[in-house]
């Protein structure tokens, strides 16, 4: 517990002021977060004896994440070219004895779409008019979230969500989850609307963290499930006491996604 809330401090003290800032900074912090879990997805498969394009992961991710910020109206070839490239690497792999090349080309165009075309999401949010304060209400109710279902688990679960997939998570702790995750977005809802940064109806930031809350803990259960395809505990091992990047980050990328778009579709 010590080395996770010293990483958590850590993040903290990089990551706030990344969002606060915006830009060019913000954009480099998520960039480097994302190709790092670009990186670790291509590991996980490696594990079990795929072989995806980790430069292409990598370098795809970045190609998206760049041309989705700073030239949009090229992003539909930047993905083409990223599938392209894919299937090019791909083949070549396999003409020159790799008989599951076809698989491992899946594998890689998946990574390049799932971290760089849904994680560029948050990007977008932060990018919205009001962007800072639609990032505050949206990413801290994931947060609570997630850290509400696991305390309210450990103390109350008794009944198994995912016994296959995730067999700690229990659904006493996901309901609790729901709970604060709701609440927390209503309180800040009401809170920024006094000090006129959003003009949401209290319901309105409810209706929006319950959302968030009930969704976000599919992207947890999908990183389960490539892990325990992998046999492995965590994604990696560069945060002390939190395993690698995708784990802190699968939740992160459906909340920026479905945010974003609930954000867009039913509240501008």
């Amino acid at each position: 517990m010590l080395k996770r809330t010293i990483a958590a401090i850590f993040l903290a003290l990089i990551g706030i002021p990344a969002v606060l800032a915006g830009g060019v900074f913000y954009f480099l912090i998520i960039t480097l977060l994302l190709s790092i879990a670009a990186w670790e997805f291509g590991r996980l498969f490696a594990k079990v004896g795929y072989h995806p394009a980790s430069p292409l992961l990598v370098g795809g991710v970045f190609f998206i994440l760049t041309t989705r910020t700073f030239f949009p109206d090229l992003m539909p070839a930047a993905l083409t070219i990223s599938v392209l490239l894919a299937m090019t690497w791909h083949l070549l792999d396999y003409e020159n004895g790799r008989d599951h090349a076809g698989t491992d080309f899946t594998i890689t165009v998946a990574g390049v779409v799932y971290l760089g075309w849904v994680g560029s999401h948050l990007i977008d949010l932060r990018n919205l008019e009001n962007g800072l304060w639609w990032f505050f209400l949206v990413m801290p109710s994931v947060w609570l979230a997630d850290s509400f279902a696991y305390f309210v688990g450990v103390r109350f679960g008794r009944h198994r969500m995912s016994p296959r997939l995730s067999p700690k998570k229990s659904w006493e702790g996901y309901w609790g989850g729901v709970f604060f995750g709701t609440l927390g977005a209503l309180v800040l809802a009401i809170v920024f609307t006094r000090l006129e940064l959003l003009t949401l109806p209290w319901w309105k930031g409810a209706a929006l963290g319950a959302a968030l809350s009930v969704l976000t803990t599919l992207g947890d259960l999908g990183e389960s499930m490539l892990k325990r395809q992998a046999g492995v505990k965590d994604s990696g091992q560069i945060i002390p006491g939190h395993g690698g990047v995708l784990d802190r980050i699968d939740s992160w990328l459906w909340g920026a996604a479905l945010g974003y778009f609930l954000i867009t579709w039913f509240l501008l």
